[in-house]
């Protein structure tokens, strides 16, 4: 049975972070996870905030903090979020470790000893009023692709493009507003791409076969582009420094790697840090070096895909190292709130913080999977929002365990009943959900997530529909004992759900099985398999129970308006 290495693009320091972001990463490499423990295999699931680059030096000076204080103080913002969220990361590191920064310098020993590194003197951006060169984010200007006014000097937000800093129409700097820019000459080190571009394509047709079309044509778009080589040094106060030991002389001048060329690389710092945290985890090389057992996920939005499908496997390939690449990219497209697309620098959309303010994770969690931007774009807006928790989650999950539970308590008392023997319409039912366990486990285990939603909507389904052709509120005027069966049944179905409902809705998941008093409080619990679906029974009769209180509030009217108004709905 393989290992599972998971790692979900690495959030940017630079504040906290919007919905779009949750499912386009974070968020369905969790429900993976999960999925993956309950079916008893090994995993390891990684993530850690991206804290290079000038995204950070811009918050932290925007922030009025030194740099150092502001990722420090925003890791922690960010990682209790994702607790609410209940992301069940391993370990959640810091690309700013100790960890990564010596294992990014002894990438870029490997790399220049492979003659894959070489330095150039460059023309770069000045800004005479700031009295420094401006790389990436401290210049914006309009995008010469699609005219987008806000581009800035490393990527347009708009078209997605890679960009330099010469490249923009009309630049400024982002420091200060100054257009009283020059260009000068300096020196950085470039990875030299084009050398390794032959390999990169191999290695794409050998291993990116079974990769979703997004991300495997993206990929290849840039490689039939062309594969430039790259600058992967910047002049900046933060970052992981050169060593010393090989350039000494730009390692005086205090450059630092692009953070392009780091934050791939945390992924295994990440690892190392969790391996140094607790002697009991297994050694961080297992995972990553000469390793044969582990199939290797990762999780991003389309935006970064290019960076792990080409320039991370590239910057791997040439260090002629057995480092472990990725064996499946899931590649996502955008959230879009209201037709706009959601934005951290603009503050357009709604942030995880704001969401956890109004409900519980788990209303979050199985919206944005129920609906993820998988095959295209899709638009967050707060009516579809509100229809999706109060027909899913309400009416027909949580009416369902409310109904039953209650009726049965009211009748029967506070154990499960027994009842008559089960009959055909039970074993027509067991069938029923085998067959839809069957299409959720096949969804998930090709992380289809949408479909993998609707394989449990239609398991949670299947209850009502049996609870209405039952009717035992009907059946008991005639035949207690047949109500009983119904009920008991019914009961069966509430644990079920309890368990294969945890990777989207762990908490919800967990209040389901705690109605029983049996053993079962694992937080992600074993699986069940299709055999004992089929037969519906796993909580004895006469085991106590308790009627929880609701599992999901409906959204009302007023709700909605308030949201809309709050938010900026369009």
């Amino acid at each position: 049975m393989a290992r599972h290495l998971i790692t979900s693009a690495l959030p940017y320091i630079n504040g906290i972070k919007h919905l779009g972001n949750m499912v386009g990463s974070m968020l369905p490499a969790d429900v993976y996870s999960r999925y993956l423990r309950q079916r008893g295999h090994e995993v390891l699931y990684i993530c850690a905030t991206d804290e290079h680059g000038t995204p950070a030096e811009l918050a932290a000076k925007a922030a009025g903090q030194s740099v150092q204080e502001f990722c420090a103080e925003q890791h922690d913002a960010q990682k209790a979020i994702y607790d609410g969220f209940a992301l069940s990361f391993d370990y959640f590191g810091r690309s700013s470790s100790q960890q990564n920064r010596e294992i990014t310098q002894e990438f870029a020993r490997e790399l220049k000893a492979n003659g894959f590194i070489e330095e150039r003197a460059i023309r770069q951006v000045y800004s005479i009023a700031d009295g420094r060169f401006l790389p990436d984010r401290y210049i914006e200007g309009t995008c010469p692709h699609c005219g987008y006014d806000k581009a800035r000097g490393d990527q347009c937000e708009n078209c997605t493009r890679l960009l330099d800093p010469t490249d923009l129409i009309n630049p400024r700097s982002a420091v200060s507003g100054s257009t009283e820019l020059e260009v000068r000459e300096t020196t950085h080190l470039f990875l030299l791409q084009s050398k390794l571009a032959g390999e990169v394509e191999a290695w794409i047709d050998e291993n990116g076969k079974d990769w979703p079309t997004l991300a495997s044509s993206i990929a290849r778009k840039w490689l039939t582009e062309g594969l430039n080589d790259r600058a992967i040094t910047r002049d900046l106060d933060w970052g992981v420094p050169l060593p010393a030991d090989v350039w000494p002389e730009l390692a005086a001048q205090g450059k630092v790697f692009y953070v392009w060329f780091d934050a791939p690389i945390e992924y295994i710092g990440a690892t190392k840090e969790w391996s140094d945290a607790d002697p009991a985890n297994r050694d961080w090389k297992s995972w990553w070096y000469e390793t044969t057992d582990v199939r290797y996920t990762e999780f991003m939005a389309k935006d970064n895909v290019p960076f792990h499908t080409v320039m991370f496997p590239a910057t791997q390939l040439g260090t002629r190292a057995p480092w472990k690449k990725v064996d499946y990219v899931k590649a996502f497209n955008w959230l879009n709130y209201y037709g706009g697309k959601f934005s951290t620098s603009q503050q357009r959309g709604i942030f995880t913080d704001a969401a956890l303010e109004l409900l519980p994770a788990d209303y979050w969690r199985y919206f944005l999977m129920a609906n993820a931007p998988e095959s295209d774009d899709t638009s967050f807006s707060w009516e579809l929002f509100s229809s999706t928790v109060n027909k899913d989650l309400a009416d027909t999950l949580g009416n369902f365990v409310n109904r039953v539970l209650s009726f049965s308590l009211k009748r029967f008392g506070d154990t499960v009943p027994a009842g008559d023997a089960p009959g055909e319409a039970e074993r027509a039912l067991g069938a029923e959900v085998a067959g839809l366990l069957a299409e959720y486990e096949g969804h998930l285990d090709t992380l289809q997530f949408r479909k993998a939603a609707q394989a449990l909507r239609a398991l949670w389904s299947a209850g009502n529909v049996y609870l209405e052709s039952k009717a035992p509120w009907l059946e008991i005027k005639t035949n207690p004992e047949g109500a009983a069966l119904t009920l008991r049944t019914a009961m069966q179905l509430i644990h079920l759900y309890g368990v294969l409902s945890a990777p989207f809705i762990p908490a919800s998941a967990a209040a389901m099985r705690a109605v029983f008093a049996t053993d079962d409080t694992a937080v992600e619990p074993t699986w069940v398999s299709q055999e004992q679906a089929a037969a519906l029974d796993f909580v004895p009769a006469g085991t106590s129970f308790t009627v929880p209180p609701v599992l999901f509030a409906k959204i009302t009217d007023e709700d909605l308006a308030a949201w809309r108004e709050r938010f900026g709905a369009q």
